[in-house]
């Protein structure tokens, strides 16, 4: 496995959809508190702006919460979804731009130990991390990490070569509650094939 960690210039490239397919195949790592966890990213997807429609920053919304999107990329973005899951997020592009990558599944590799405890488990299965909520939990993520650097000794990504295109499969975002194109946009990837993706929609 490439235990070469992801730099800033991967994170602050302007197209956040090609991020999005980009870190399909490569390794999502958190430590905290001495627990390491580590999974191989199965699903993601893009968020892209002010004129996109699914992003929390549509039409220029700037929050406490939203306010580190504006950020340059590199650095986490975790958000509260429905009160009760933690949602993991890259921040991409250049400072001012709001665009994100949620991750939305991984297989996991390491500390599946550690993930089993947080998840209250004995048992691992391919669905243990399928779905961004779980995905958060196993690793150890929560809004508390929201803003924290990409490249230090929390959380990192190690790199993996690409994936071509015809082991990618290309989708609608989940829970586009809201009629127009930015609905059906197929800015959702997964591994074709993977067991730990979540389920189609």
């Amino acid at each position: 496995m490439n235990s070469t960690v992801l730099k800033k210039e991967f994170f602050t490239q302007t197209d956040t959809v090609g991020i999005a397919r980009a870190l399909l195949g490569k390794t999502l790592h958190t430590k905290f508190q001495g627990s390491h966890t580590s999974g191989i990213i199965c699903e993601t997807e893009a968020y892209c702006g002010v004129e996109d429609r699914g992003c929390h920053a549509y039409n220029g919304r700037l929050t406490d919460r939203t306010r580190i999107m504006y950020a340059e990329g590199g650095v986490a973005y975790v958000y509260l979804c429905y009160g009760i899951h933690n949602l993991f997020n890259v921040v991409t592009h250049t400072t001012g731009e709001p665009h994100a990558v949620l991750i939305r599944a991984i297989a996991p590799v390491g500390g599946i130990n550690h993930m089993l405890k947080r998840r209250g488990l004995s048992d691992s299965t391919p669905q243990l991390a399928a779905g961004p909520g779980l995905v958060a939990q196993c690793l150890g993520l929560t809004t508390k990490h929201s803003g924290l650097s990409l490249f230090g000794e929390h959380i990192w990504i190690t790199d993996a070569p690409v994936l071509p295109d015809n082991d990618i499969i290309a989708g609608a975002r989940v829970g586009m509650n809201f009629s127009g194109p930015y609905k059906t946009i197929p800015w959702r990837f997964r591994i074709k094939g993977s067991p730990n993706t979540s389920k189609a929609r």
